[in-house]
């Protein structure tokens, strides 16, 4: 008998059965009636009746839930001292994350987790879309993601904290018509040359939008990696189009920046499993969660960052 075994034990009780169980588990329903198996095999006796598709508390296992529930509390318990004593001492923290959100809130989170817990390393795992964040996160690669999206994030087996919505900027070499912390139109892009990303992100859908209005603007260059729009963008190649979280970089390369309206949002969000997760990985959460109430205390943001 192992505490994984007690664990699907109690959630089948609490779920009212294997199929909702299993998908609050997230494991497969097979793997989770072999564990039921095994455990009634070792116990040498049934834990419920199977009625149809459904089941039932047999008495040996309505005399059982109460113990393994409280076996699971005392565990509990246990790894919630060890932390404590330990200090989070020690430990990694994996987390996949699109560019946009790992420029910010990323830095953020790292600086302030690193001033808490400096011995423990924030490894980051790079994703382009929210897609692959929730592929990585579901796959075990990573316990927390963090993305953007076009619209408020939803995704079924995992648990989202929303953090931000972050406005769409122009990002633009000194000396020329776009004047930092001033608000501009799309259609005051009319005739320049755009930096763009390639098909799929909101950002490349707004550039898309503004070389459709009949302006003259066009897109001279399309990149894979984000890193490379700030270099272009200060060699003159062309403005850009980015969310609100790179605007203090661009302004310490020398560029200016300059809100848009009317613009869309990249709605940032950080996921992750609910269930096992490391000591270290829940502090992040936490962490991450203590930042997204101070956002919404704020309000949505609704201007570019300042300096």
């Amino acid at each position: 008998m192992d505490a994984r075994q007690l664990e699907y034990f109690v959630a089948i009780v609490e779920h009212g059965g294997f199929s909702r169980a299993a998908a609050a588990l997230h494991v497969a329903q097979p793997s989770l009636s072999q564990a039921m198996a095994n455990l009634e095999a070792e116990l040498g006796v049934a834990l419920f009746h199977r009625l149809g598709r459904g089941v039932v508390l047999s008495e040996a296992g309505a005399e059982l839930i109460e113990p393994s529930r409280r076996v699971l509390r005392d565990m509990a318990a246990v790894r919630d001292t060890a932390t404590a004593l330990s200090g989070l001492r020690r430990g990694t923290v994996e987390v996949a994350t699109m560019p946009s959100p790992g420029i910010e809130p990323l830095t953020t989170l790292i600086r302030r987790f690193a001033e808490l817990h400096p011995a423990v390393t924030v490894s980051t795992r790079a994703a382009f879309t929210p897609d692959e964040v929730v592929s990585l996160v579901r796959g075990g690669a990573c316990e927390l993601g963090l993305l953007g999206s076009a619209r408020p994030f939803a995704a079924s087996g995992v648990d989202v904290l929303a953090i931000e919505a972050q406005p769409f900027v122009v990002v633009a070499a000194p000396g020329g018509p776009v004047e930092d912390g001033v608000t501009i139109r799309p259609d005051d892009l009319a005739g320049r040359k755009l930096i763009a990303s390639r098909h799929g992100s909101l950002m490349r859908g707004i550039v898309d939008d503004i070389t459709a209005g009949g302006t003259g603007a066009e897109i001279v260059t399309v990149v894979d990696h984000r890193t490379s729009i700030l270099p272009l963008v200060m060699a003159g190649v062309g403005v850009a189009v980015l969310p609100a979280s790179w605007a203090r970089l661009a302004r310490r390369c020398g560029a200016v920046v300059a809100p848009i309206d009317p613009t869309a949002h990249l709605h940032v969000a950080m996921i992750n499993l609910g269930a096992h997760l490391t000591p270290a990985a829940r502090s992040f959460l936490a962490l991450t969660r203590s930042l997204a109430g101070h956002q919404q205390d704020q309000g949505t943001p609704a201007a570019v960052p300042p300096n």
